[in-house]
């Protein structure tokens, strides 16, 4: 089921309150000016890929030694705290945690020399998830829907969307407001800004989508501006795409669109594979994990058009001590989860024949230091983090840089904020045609910036 929250109310007669209804013809229309988005899907649509991205952000700081780079013969303080898997690729091993994902290596490709230069956390996640952007501090999935449209023409599926479960956890909470925040539309304006949904452990049976009522009331203003310019101007343009965007966003609650967030269609066989409810999480109130039909839902949604889901995963800042989990505990919480229902997201695209539409990111905010402490904690390190890619047609089956002996820094060539973002935006656009329409300044600033990482393409 999906519920559409605003708030007390009165009632209609069918059952549904007034404020249900407003936030139905709303979802599609957030505080957006109509004519300028109108104009930006028509001048990207002939440059739209028609893939979609995943981005799975392990918000804490994930070990970059622990999941993909395991330093098998460095000193004891320096290699993996888990062991290592060997993969199926030759001389190369994952974290001890990651044996499903090692024996799935070749539809992965690992960066090992990605890096940046902020280890503190809301700055970082920031500049992760923004692909280091600094011109109108938007996330790449806000950007994403301003450049491909705010929905889906045909299914009205939101292009831009946040998956985050209910958190129990106040330090969990607090990573998945940090994340919501940073992956917001910034400058671009809120009709970019990502639709929310999230759950409690039965995730999208009971899905909840929630808009501040701030921003409903924004809507409602901005419906009175646009019959005011009405008797203004001849826009008979611009109003008939009012009616297409409300019937999307209508067809998003109660119809079609509805379906992607309902796993009950699935069969028991398939949640089963994709089900991580065996592992507890949690620093001071524990909850069991959900991850697996995050990812789950995070298909259907890309099955059902939508171009940009990030799923929030917290709980990776593992110093160890009283109040983090350290690495040995940490990775058995939160690594074999993101091990297990990552090999079924993996398993279930290509089964469905999506591995080519459907490009998968693990990273998250910053790495780990390279010396373990006494605790088997590890502390913040920007300058060499977790980073991997699962399909898009992108080039599978391979380690993309390295890092030195005791992973303290790219050896050779380095990754950057630039490059991820670059190569996100390859991915979903032509952009030399992009290039060519006409963006705004800001946009052909970003786009022009970086390149892509050369070995994915």
């Amino acid at each position: 089921m999906l519920k559409v929250i605003t708030g007390g109310s009165s009632r209609q007669c069918d059952g549904r309150s007034r404020r249900e209804f407003l936030r139905v013809g709303a979802c599609g229309l957030t505080g957006l000016a109509l004519p300028t988005i109108l104009d930006a899907e028509e001048r990207a649509a002939r440059a739209v890929r028609g893939k979609s991205v995943v981005v799975l952000f392990l918000t804490g700081g994930p070990s970059q030694i622990e999941t993909f780079d395991p330093k098998l013969s460095a000193p004891s303080e320096y290699r993996s705290v888990t062991g290592g898997q060997p993969s199926k690729l030759a001389g190369v091993a994952y974290g001890g945690t990651f044996a499903q994902l090692a024996q799935r290596a070749d539809r992965l490709a690992v960066v090992r020399s990605f890096t940046h230069g902020e280890a503190n956390h809301t700055k970082a996640v920031e500049q992760v998830i923004r692909g280091g952007n600094p011109i109108n501090h938007a996330g790449m999935g806000s950007i994403a829907a301003s450049l491909r449209g705010t929905s889906h023409p045909d299914t009205g599926m939101p292009t831009h969307v946040y998956l985050a479960a209910t958190e129990v956890d106040r330090q969990f909470n607090k990573e998945r407001l940090r994340l919501l925040e940073a992956a917001g539309p910034g400058g671009l304006g809120g009709a970019y800004a990502p639709f929310e949904a999230g759950g409690d452990s039965r995730v999208a049976e009971d899905m909840e989508v929630r808009i501040p009522r701030r921003r409903l009331d924004d809507r409602l203003a901005l419906s009175r501006s646009l019959d005011r310019l009405n008797r203004q101007v001849d826009a008979q343009r611009p109003f008939a795409a009012w009616d297409k965007f409300t019937e999307q966003a209508l067809d998003l609650v109660l119809g079609k669109s509805r379906l992607a967030f309902d796993l009950t269609s699935e069969s028991p066989e398939l949640l089963a594979r994709y089900d991580t409810s065996e592992f507890v999480t949690g620093i001071h109130t524990d909850r069991r994990s959900t991850l697996g039909r995050q990812l789950l839902l995070a298909r259907r949604l890309c099955e059902a058009g939508c171009g940009f889901v990030t799923v929030h995963n917290p709980g990776w800042d593992m110093h160890g001590g009283p109040t983090q989990y350290n690495m040995p505990k940490g990775m058995e919480s939160l690594g074999r989860p993101v091990d297990k229902a990552v090999a079924a997201f993996l398993d279930d695209v290509a089964e469905r024949h999506l591995s080519d539409d459907i490009l998968l990111i693990i990273t998250g905010e910053f790495g780990r230091t390279p010396r373990v402490k006494d605790n088997g904690g590890r502390d913040h390190w920007p300058k060499l983090s977790t980073l991997a890619f699962a399909g898009g047609g992108l080039r599978m089956g391979q380690v993309i840089g390295r890092s030195t002996a005791k992973a303290e820094e790219p050896r050779g060539d380095a990754y950057s904020l630039d490059s991820l973002f670059a190569t996100i935006m390859h991915t979903m656009f032509d952009v030399p045609r992009l290039l060519d329409s006409n963006l705004s300044r800001d946009l052909t600033s970003l786009l022009s910036r970086g390149r892509p990482i050369s070995e994915l393409f």
